[in-house]
């Protein structure tokens, strides 16, 4: 579940608000211990999401970073090579 979690922080271009929502839903999802609530949790649950996301917005906003800005682009490729190279990947 939280491998679709990604580093957010230090990219050209910043994350996305898209890409923000994801990872708080995948952290949600994982805490919960499942991908869909139950009608009973859906509020709680979209709640926290939205709440993580807000935060997780917050966070990238206030960290400094010391390097130059990663490629997003350059980035997914080393590791679609490393996926390929390990065999984890079939293209």
């Amino acid at each position: 579940m939280c491998r679709s979690i990604h580093t957010l922080h230090n990219f050209e271009p910043a994350a996305t608000t898209d890409e923000v929502h994801a990872a708080a839903l995948q952290y949600v999802r994982k805490i919960a211990g499942t991908t869909r609530p139950s009608q009973a949790n859906t509020d709680a649950f979209d709640r926290a999401v939205e709440e993580i996301a807000v935060v997780t917005q917050r966070l990238l906003s206030a960290l400094v970073a010391t390097t130059p800005p990663k490629n997003r682009e350059v980035e997914a490729e080393k590791k679609r090579a490393r996926a390929v190279a390990s065999g984890r990947y079939d293209r």
